[in-house]
């Protein structure tokens, strides 16, 4: 007589976490994801990808920046810190400029766009995407407005040429050019919509250049106790 075999699935808010810390019940963290957000959750980590900066750039040469996803057990660390930051500081917007920016409000420029020093910061995201680990993943955020068309959502020219120029003279002039990329985040894909910011993605870069840009920036992810 055959043996049978039986398959157990698990609800989805199980996946990656020990037997011993699962929960009846979802985290209410993890309640009302987007279905891209709850396939990645549910996807075991053994069975995740890690994307390569072939396909960084080209996801950012077609705009296609909604395929850019987390390794998903940091996915599930990251809607609990989030969770957790809105019901401390009420927003992840709040957190950002009192935390991590440190800007009082009313955020306002001194000048024009990267004029000043003070009126930009560069940070590590905090929360990066699950890529080869040689890639970098920076953010920068600015008090002035980085201006885009009303239509379409999407930068100005004269708005990219400001944000290009800045990062060929910030990182194309000290690395090759071709291991340097950088996007603005169309409106739906935002996590923060209060705080300008773009990001630019390097790969393998020195060590010292990033501690230079960033001050010696350590990313949340590297802090948070989940």
């Amino acid at each position: 007589m055959g043996s049978l075999s039986v398959t157990i699935s698990l609800p989805f808010w199980h996946i990656n976490v020990p037997e011993t810390e699962r929960t009846p019940q979802c985290p209410p963290f993890l309640l009302g994801l987007n279905p891209k957000d709850l396939r990645t959750v549910s996807t075991p980590d053994a069975e995740y990808r890690t994307q390569t900066w072939e396909e960084v750039c080209h996801l950012i040469r077609t705009n296609n920046l909604e395929r850019f996803q987390r390794v998903p057990s940091n996915l599930r660390r990251y809607k609990a810190f989030t969770y957790r930051l809105g019901k401390i500081h009420g927003s992840i917007a709040n957190f950002v400029l009192r935390e991590r920016l440190r800007w009082d409000l009313p955020v306002a420029p001194r000048g024009a766009p990267f004029q000043h020093e003070d009126d930009f910061k560069i940070l590590h995201n905090d929360w990066p995407y699950g890529l080869d680990p040689r890639i970098v993943h920076l953010v920068v955020w600015t008090k002035f407005e980085l201006k885009a068309v009303s239509s379409t959502g999407d930068l100005t020219d004269k708005a990219r040429e400001e944000i290009d120029d800045f990062v060929g003279k910030t990182f194309r002039s000290r690395m090759p050019s071709n291991q340097v990329m950088w996007f603005k985040n169309w409106a739906a894909l935002k996590s923060i919509h209060a705080v300008e910011h773009f990001h630019v993605m390097l790969f393998n870069p020195d060590p010292d250049l990033i501690r230079e840009v960033t001050n010696g920036d350590v990313p949340q992810c590297d802090k948070a106790d989940l």
